[in-house]
């Protein structure tokens, strides 16, 4: 082990020259941040260990992974499965949560927490600061382990399924903070993206369409990249492993409102045009608003309302999450 971590830069240019498929140990692990890597769906071999970026920008160099690696090993997909043979209802429960529980320590902080994410909506939860959201995000992708409860994704159990898993079944993951590794140009935080993917060789056209700003700058690195910018990144990095389950956490905070409305028509653009299923949690009320088919409300931890998002204004929900 180093005692000083690598940067980046550095991962990405041994990409380049080695094909790696998995980091040594915690060198790496903090060289690319575990939020970030969790969020492109990027294996983690356990406490900490993160599956290396290499293997990933040497399949897009066409460069030949080490033997025994790559495609064999990747988790099987529950879309592969019998199951999905079988005709689907409309608008079925696509995630479903039951009775979560989640503790920091001797606090309690997800309780007894209950929600259904609709197929083909666009679902907000809706809270204050420090109620929990964040803490169900992570516990959704797995990047925080639940302490009792269930997580159903279409029907299967995934509660104890690792996140690179998960992100390869279809669930994709924009956390709160961006969390696009800095010292990695734009192209090369996209194609970290495809992790759970075969690694393609270019962009696909369909991210350039949606954030055009991203094919202007795909050579500049993403830490010299504005807020809204990096915001619009981290949302195609998530695309990248082409999820059929969207979630993203507070993409509105601190950016400008202009980027803030483009944000909102792509997310209503994935559903309506695209079929995708959106879980966004927001504090912005009147975004939220507008974009919500159906919401969420959590407050210490608990989900205290729910309905149509066509109702918010009817039930309260603004008075519900004022400070």
């Amino acid at each position: 082990m180093l005692n000083q971590p690598v940067k980046q830069r550095e991962v990405a240019d041994r990409a380049r020259s080695k094909p790696l498929s998995a980091c040594e140990g915690t060198r790496y692990c903090r060289a690319i941040q575990p939020i970030a890597c969790a969020a492109a769906g990027v294996k983690c071999l356990g406490w900490g260990e993160l599956l290396s970026l290499v293997t990933f920008f040497a399949a897009a160099k066409k460069v030949t992974p080490a033997p025994g690696r790559g495609s064999a090993n990747r988790p099987t997909r529950i879309q592969d499965s019998p199951k999905e043979s079988q005709p689907e209802n409309r608008n079925p429960k696509m995630l479903q949560v039951d009775n979560l529980n989640q503790y920091y320590g001797g606090s309690h902080i997800l309780r007894d927490v209950k929600m259904t994410v609709p197929d083909g909506e666009l679902t907000v939860l809706l809270g204050r600061n420090g109620v929990g959201k964040t803490t169900l995000l992570r516990c959704l992708m797995g990047v925080v382990p639940t302490k009792s409860g269930t997580i159903n994704w279409r029907g299967n159990k995934i509660s104890s399924m690792p996140t690179h898993a998960r992100v390869a079944n279809g669930l994709a993951y924009v956390p709160q903070g961006r969390d696009i590794f800095g010292r990695l140009t734009v192209e090369e935080n996209l194609l970290v993206g495809a992790a759970s993917r075969k690694a393609p060789s270019k962009i696909p056209d369909r991210i350039y369409d949606l954030f055009p700003v991203l094919r202007d700058m795909k050579n500049r690195r993403g830490g010299d990249l504005s807020g809204g910018q990096q915001q619009q990144l981290a949302i195609g990095r998530a695309l990248m492993s082409e999820p059929q389950l969207l979630i993203l956490d507070e993409p509105t905070e601190g950016i400008q409102p202009s980027i803030i409305r483009d944000i909102g028509r792509t997310l209503r653009q994935l559903v309506d045009e695209m079929g995708m299923t959106v879980l966004l949690v927001e504090q912005y009320y009147d975004f939220a608003r507008e974009l919500a088919d159906r919401y969420w409300v959590m407050s210490r931890g608990e989900i205290v309302a729910g309905g149509a998002g066509s109702e918010m204004d009817a039930h309260g929900v603004r008075e519900l999450i004022a400070v």
